[in-house]
C-alpha cells in the first residue's frame, strides 16, 4: 500500500472513529472498538492493519509521565550552530543525550530547537553544559515551561 502522505489516503468516518479510540487508549480491544463503531472485530483488525501499512498510524505506545519519575523541568532550547554543515553530527550527539526528547531543524533564529526533560535546574545546567560543548554549537537559548496547557494529537 502507498504511503498515506504521498497517496492522499482517504479516511472515512469509521477509520476516524477507530483512530480516535486508539488515540484515547492504544490498549482498546478490537471487541470494544467493534462494538462502538458497529463493524466486526475482523473488519476492525483489517482497517487498523491498512492504516498502519499506509503509515497513518505509526505506532502504539504508552506515554511515560516524566513528573512521576522525578523529571519536573521541561525546557525548550534553541541551539545556534556556527554552520549548517554541523547539523548531522550534532544530531548524532543529541541522540546520545537521553534527556533530549525532541529535536527540530528549524527556520528562524535557531538551527535546532530541542525539548529537554530534567529533574531540576541543576540537572538542566548539566545538560546545557553538554550541549554547549558540542562541535559547531556557538550558543543556546533556554526557555523553561511553567505549565503545559495543551497536549494532544492532531484530529482529522
Amino acid at each position: 500500500m502507498k504511503n498515506a502522505i504521498n497517496s492522499g489516503y482517504h479516511l472515512d468516518a469509521v477509520d476516524k472513529q477507530i483512530i480516535y479510540m486508539l488515540m484515547d487508549n492504544a490498549k482498546t480491544s478490537l471487541a470494544q472498538i467493534s462494538k462502538q463503531v458497529g463493524i466486526s472485530t475482523t473488519a476492525v483488525h483489517q482497517r487498523i492493519k491498512k492504516l498502519e501499512q499506509a503509515e497513518v498510524i505509526e505506532n502504539s505506545v504508552s506515554f511515560l509521565n516524566p513528573r512521576k519519575i522525578g523529571y519536573k523541568v521541561v525546557s525548550y532550547i534553541g541551539v545556534f550552530l556556527d554552520q549548517p554543515s554541523y547539523y548531522p553530527e550534532c544530531v548524532k550527539a543529541l541522540q546520545k543525550i537521553n534527556e533530549v526528547v525532541e529535536a527540530h531543524y528549524t527556520t528562524g533564529n535557531y538551527t535546532i530547537f530541542l525539548k529537554v526533560l530534567c529533574r531540576d535546574n541543576d540537572h538542566l545546567m548539566e545538560i546545557l553544559n553538554k550541549l554547549q560543548k558540542l562541535e559547531g554549537v556557538t550558543r543556546t537559548e533556554t526557555f523553561i515551561s511553567l505549565e503545559q496547557s495543551i497536549s494532544r494529537q492532531l484530529k482529522v
